[in-house]
């Protein structure tokens, strides 16, 4: 029996991710509401920010600073949690010690 793989969206660029992650963010008032106010972010600030890179790789950042957090918005989008973390690191700054070497 042929089992069907999970996609992993391959062709999603680090944009895409975020802002699906930030959609799963907006679906539940009991994650919207604290990720807004840790931010400080109003329902008018957040549909400006959402074209933003840097507010995007914050959005990343809210998700990758809790493992159990990151573990079920990776299930409820169907991808990996190594996914996102690969559009985390490509959307946030530069590592400072990258030029050391």
């Amino acid at each position: 029996m042929l089992t069907k793989r999970k996609s992993d969206r391959p062709d999603q660029s680090a944009e895409q991710v975020a802002i699906s992650v930030l959609g799963w963010i907006a679906e539940d008032g009991d994650r919207l509401l604290p990720f807004m106010a840790s931010s400080g972010l109003t329902p008018d600030t957040l549909r400006e920010s959402a074209a933003d890179p840097a507010f995007l790789s914050a959005v990343l950042d809210h998700v990758m600073g809790d493992e159990a957090v990151l573990i079920a918005c990776a299930t409820a989008l169907d991808m990996k949690p190594e996914r996102i973390a690969d559009a985390w690191r490509r959307l946030g700054p530069p590592d400072p010690d990258a030029d050391f070497g």
